[in-house]
């Protein structure tokens, strides 16, 4: 899978924009819950939480992205952003099967698909260790 180490700068910009898109989760966390799940949380304590939820989230696609420029972090960050997305599908299968009917199982195939890719390029690397822009 020698593609991915050579196409790696590019699948981070593309997952870190994906992944940034979660924004949106900041800004209008109401809307951002009735897309992805088709529930909404109510009251103050769920507002904080869900754009907290949603910024946390978009730094991480905020590091997708600066990894694709610096070489020397993309390991860090695939791990992170790796090992954050394993956990909200993880945690989505375990506890909230009812949504994954809705949008929420287009996230799920996406991530799993990012995780694939960031799992081939980090043992890629590690068996060669380059450090390939």
């Amino acid at each position: 899978m020698s593609w991915v180490v050579a196409k790696m700068k590019w699948i981070m910009l593309v997952s870190g924009v994906l992944t940034g898109t979660m924004v949106y989760a900041a800004v209008a966390p109401q809307a951002a819950l009735r897309s992805m799940f088709g529930e909404s949380l109510e009251g103050p304590l769920a507002e904080i939480v869900v754009r907290n939820w949603g910024a946390l989230i978009a730094l991480v696609g905020g590091m997708l992205i600066y990894g694709a420029f610096e070489p020397l972090s993309r390991r860090l960050v695939l791990i992170v952003a790796g090992f954050s997305k394993v956990v909200f599908v993880a945690l989505l299968v375990s506890y909230g099967r009812q949504y994954i009917g809705q949008q929420a199982a287009v996230s799920i195939a996406i991530d799993l698909a990012m995780v694939l890719l960031f799992i081939i390029y980090l043992f890629a690397t590690r068996r060669d260790g380059s450090l390939r822009a």
